[in-house]
């Protein structure tokens, strides 16, 4: 079931250009060792999600990837040069961009400050403004709510909200940190279907979600993380009928 490295090399070689490598990768909080030798690819134009359950190092690969924390050990690749001992700035400037967990928005700021705050590496203004456009007719409630104040938003809008914030970067790899975490049902269908929309419209995405079911509905292929490791890698068909992952993630007994 597991992918070997050489597999998915090849698959990419004749489907797809790889955007992002993870190769090795040990990062750590102090001497608390949180990943241990993660290795993962992302292709060009797929959803890849990370699934695992808590403490299992998917936001720390994130926050790895996007230069918050520096690995001690292992390389990170975007688009063939490393970026692992870039600045998370740089890092945003070559084309990654992150939704974290937790949303993290400006809460009193309105929802266009929110956005511009997004763009704050940019100096394209006519550009700037057509993504502003682009963000609002993905979520047409933020549109609603433009002059509102983000912490006034509900915890649906605030996702939308720090998605958008994320877009207005204009990512070529786009990393969702628990997209659907504390939304009902129906708000959690309406953002994996925006994100379906996102990366149809061209954005890469690296997906890191604790529904694994619907992350795995959404995505092209997946990983699973257990206490750092990477245990499992697949289509996302291969995992949903993997028997670990339908006990273990999708409830399944």
């Amino acid at each position: 079931m597991r992918e070997s490295r050489r597999e998915v090399q090849r698959h990419y070689r004749y489907r797809a250009q790889i955007m992002l490598e993870v190769t090795d990768v040990h990062t750590y909080y102090g001497n608390i060792h949180a990943l241990k030798g993660v290795s993962l690819l992302v292709g060009q134009g797929e959803i890849v999600t990370l699934i695992g359950s808590n403490g299992a190092g998917k936001t720390t690969t994130l926050r790895t990837i996007q230069g918050l924390l520096r690995p001690r050990q292992g390389t990170i690749l975007y688009e063939g040069k490393p970026v692992d001992s870039l600045s998370t700035e740089a890092i945003v400037r070559l084309g990654i961009s992150q939704s974290p967990e937790g949303r993290l928005i400006f809460p009193r700021m309105t929802v266009r400050e929110n956005l511009e705050m997004g763009a704050f590496s940019r100096r394209d203004s006519l550009g700037i403004k057509s993504d502003t456009e682009r963000v609002l007719n993905l979520f047409p409630r933020l549109r609603e709510r433009i002059n509102q104040k983000g912490g006034t938003l509900s915890g649906g809008e605030q996702q939308m909200l720090a998605i958008g914030r994320a877009m207005m970067a204009r990512p070529r790899l786009l990393l969702l940190d628990e997209p659907s975490m504390g939304l009902a049902p129906m708000l959690v269908t309406q953002i994996f279907s925006i994100i379906r929309d996102i990366n149809t419209q061209g954005t890469t995405i690296l997906l890191v979600e604790q529904n694994a079911r619907m992350a795995l509905t959404v995505a092209h292929r997946g990983y699973v993380l257990q206490t750092g490791q990477i245990v499992l890698a697949g289509t996302a068909t291969a995992l949903q009928s993997n028997e670990m992952v339908r006990k273990a993630y999708l409830g399944e007994i």
